[in-house]
């Protein structure tokens, strides 16, 4: 395995991302170039040309100097380092020796779509158990998901990383399968996509599903245009990171195939204080932990349910999106 055979140190560092600096310099050349053209509207409309000209005169005119460097730490990445930064291993091919799933969800307050999820998944010839973890449900989330044949795990500190590490902590538990799946309970994954998921798990440690393909979601869900570029503007972030270690498309998904012995090495290094940005987090510290991560496209559907997580509106979305990337860039201490 790739994470043995790197130690799977806590001390694991990877090379300088200077393509990932290099995009975020670009991207605030470019905000600032725009923000110095848009003040147009408030300097004729507002007649506040004394106050603002110079203001849009500097912003437009020193826009460059975050894009030139940018253009130029994203070259010297792309066409010196990339050859030292990809992996020299040849495509990895380990299959499982127990296909069996055990199957982790997320809940909270979700009494109207629970027990459909959890029979959904346990119809599924793959999986051994399905295992719910309520978030301190005020609902009877609790008490559906038991009735529709659930292991229930109650988890009462509050917050989506919380919950996602507790389903993954009683998941590893059970010795039986050797591979994990960890999904939500709102019904907008369904099981027969754990099928797609288990024909890439003998190629890496983490299989994530992506919902980038337009022909698999449907029209209208929770995930709006915006929420849905903005997914996969940090997955190309955490892509530019680690440059040469994988394709990232949806760094906010939670639909994931885990192999078991990977997960139990990668537990003690999550932390599960991030809230509703901890699926970046995870991503950010497998790859970190010299994982094999490959993703694979899955069905997105319209959810069962009043959304409470990061998908409540844009806004919501955008404020978990840039605190995504604060993690990404800065560490994800700075956001517990």
């Amino acid at each position: 395995m790739l994470g043995r055979r790197r130690g799977f140190d806590s001390s694991d560092v990877g090379p300088t991302p200077f393509l990932l600096y290099g995009v975020l310099f670009f991207c605030l050349g470019i905000a600032s170039f725009l923000l110095g053209v848009l003040l147009v509207f408030p300097r004729y409309l507002l007649d506040l040309h004394e106050l603002l000209d110079p203001v849009a005169e500097w912003l437009v005119w020193y826009s460059g100097v975050p894009i030139v460097l940018g253009l130029t730490l994203a070259g010297f990445d792309l066409l010196f380092l990339l050859g030292t930064k990809k992996p020299n291993v040849p495509v990895r091919y380990e299959p499982v020796a127990n296909p069996k799933v055990t199957v982790a969800l997320t809940a909270y307050d979700d009494e109207e779509s629970i027990g459909p999820a959890v029979k959904d998944f346990l119809a599924h010839p793959r999986v051994a158990r399905v295992i719910v973890v309520s978030n301190n449900s005020a609902d009877r989330t609790f008490e559906r998901a038991e009735a529709a044949g659930a292991i229930t795990f109650n988890e009462a500190a509050p917050g989506y990383g919380r919950c996602v590490y507790r389903c993954l902590s009683e998941a590893v538990k059970f010795t039986d399968s050797d591979v994990i799946v960890l999904c939500e309970g709102d019904l907008t994954f369904r099981a027969f996509d754990i099928d797609k998921l288990a024909a890439y798990v003998a190629h890496a440690d983490i299989v994530n599903g992506t919902r980038t393909v337009e022909p698999l979601r449907q029209y209208i869900t929770q995930l709006s245009t915006f929420m849905f570029y903005g997914n996969i503007f940090v997955g190309k972030l955490l892509e530019a990171k680690y440059l040469g270690r994988g394709t990232i498309t949806d760094a906010g998904t939670t639909y994931k195939l885990c192999r078991r012995e990977a997960l139990e090495r990668l537990l003690p290094h999550l932390n599960p204080a991030v809230n509703l940005e901890f699926n970046a987090h995870f991503l950010d510290t497998a790859l970190r932990k010299g994982l094999v991560l490959i993703e694979c496209p899955i069905t997105f559907h319209a959810r069962v349910g009043v959304s409470k997580g990061g998908n409540i509106n844009d806004l919501r979305g955008f404020i978990v999106g840039c605190r995504m990337i604060v993690g990404i860039v800065f560490g994800w201490r700075l956001l517990t």
